[in-house]
């Protein structure tokens, strides 16, 4: 291995420590941004359905939406980061969201709709991919601050929206509550576009012309058992947050919990996720192998799936901690891309690999949790579902948490 291998991001013509206090508001408005166009609309689903005349099947459409965006922006940002550079790749996604959350609020049909929360959910998918590389571009000497600021955003964004939706939309009215979210969107694209504007020559390095660190022909994240680790890990997390996102509140209602309560035990499931985006990637970065984390987690998710099948109401709120403490592999999984990459290029392969495929597998998650428990009329089989998904973060995580990089082993070059 050479010295120019290990060495910082330096391609270029602007020196990659000037400006970094920018690029940080650009990174930290990003990472807001990620997630408002779901959690905007989730809680106003029935609201909407009503004005505009759809039927519960289109909700679930809508449910299914966020996440297959996420994954063909996933398996796409790549290239088109290699094309137009990573910082107009970010300002292109931040502008899409803030357009699409916009021009949807003002529609009045659902296909319409559906179409420009596809828009918004895009540029949140691209965002999904490019934030990543960015911050080892700018913050190679503080990836695990910038992972846990980043995530923590992206988790704030989250719960946020969800919070406020419905009194939004009672003292004005729907649109007005998911139109609003538009503002941060554009907020978002300002700095990147300040970036671009300080040096124009910003991300010239992806212009076709230019080398590039990414090997071509065997050089693929797919080839690596880094690659795949990383994207079942993300994957079947996603599987089982999302899983757990739609029907906690129908688990409890059913054993007997109000509506109130159970939408306020929805909340802690994400507040606990916010904790674990503080705690996670400093971990993750401080250790040699970070599987025994994942460990942990998969006991945590164990102890909550547990208690939710066999006595839901004789402690809640510690099985919904138990099971908002798993899904720390989720910041661990966005913390790894960079630790377990040399290059920008090799960031940006791995990113968008694991996002797409993992968004990919995470589709299946609430849909067939829903199926199982319909078809058998009880809770043990969709249990059983995410039981066998936490098999498969272990396994994975194997993989992904080994101490070695993905340039080493994505090809046949590493053979």
């Amino acid at each position: 291995m050479t010295a120019a291998a290990c060495a910082p991001i330096t391609r270029g013509p602007q020196p990659l420590l000037k400006g970094r206090v920018l690029v940080f508001a650009a990174i930290a408005m990003s990472a807001l941004s990620l997630r408002l166009a779901v959690t905007s609309f989730t809680p106003l689903a029935s609201q909407i359905s009503d004005d505009l005349g759809f039927s519960s099947t289109v909700v679930g459409v809508f449910g299914m939406v966020p996440t297959a965006m996420f994954a063909v922006f996933g398996l796409l940002t790549p290239a088109l980061a290699r094309r137009i550079g990573h910082e107009r790749t970010a300002l292109l996604g931040m502008s899409m969201a803030g357009f699409g959350m916009l021009t949807r609020a003002m529609v009045s049909d659902t296909w319409s709709l559906l179409a420009l929360s596809a828009l918004a959910l895009g540029g949140m998918g691209i965002g999904n991919v490019v934030i990543p590389p960015l911050v080892k571009r700018y913050f190679s000497d503080r990836v695990a601050l910038m992972s846990s600021i980043y995530i923590a955003g992206l988790q704030t964004g989250t719960i946020v929206p969800a919070l406020v939706a419905v009194p939004l939309a009672d003292s004005f009215d729907w649109r007005f509550s998911m139109g609003v979210w538009s503002l941060l969107g554009f907020a978002a694209a300002a700095p990147w576009l300040a970036v671009l504007v300080r040096d124009p020559r910003t991300g010239a390095d992806a212009a076709p012309k230019k080398p590039t660190a990414e090997p071509r022909g065997p050089g693929r994240a797919w080839r690596s058992p880094v690659g795949w680790g990383m994207a079942f890990m993300f994957g079947t997390t996603a599987l089982i947050t999302y899983s757990m996102f739609t029907w906690i509140p129908e688990i409890l209602t059913v054993a007997g919990a109000s509506a109130a309560f159970a939408g306020t035990m929805v909340g802690l499931f994400a507040f606990v996720g916010l904790i674990a985006a503080f705690v996670a990637p400093n971990l993750c970065a401080r250790m040699h192998n970070p599987f025994p984390i994942v460990v942990g987690c998969a006991v945590c998710y164990l102890v909550g799936f547990a208690g939710l099948l066999i006595v839901p109401m004789s402690a809640p709120i510690l099985w919904v901690v138990a099971i908002g403490l798993g899904p720390s592999t989720f910041p661990m999984s966005l913390t790894l891309i960079n630790l377990r990459t040399r290059t920008q290029a090799g960031s940006t392969a791995l990113s968008g690999f694991t996002q797409g495929v993992g968004y990919t597998i995470a589709c299946i998650g609430p849909l067939m949790f829903g199926v199982l428990h319909e078809s058998t009329g009880g809770w043990e089989v969709p249990f059983a579902l995410l039981g066998l998904a936490v098999g498969v973060v272990l396994i994975s995580a194997w993989a992904a948490c080994k101490p070695r990089m993905l340039e080493d082993t994505w090809g046949a070059r590493a053979s």
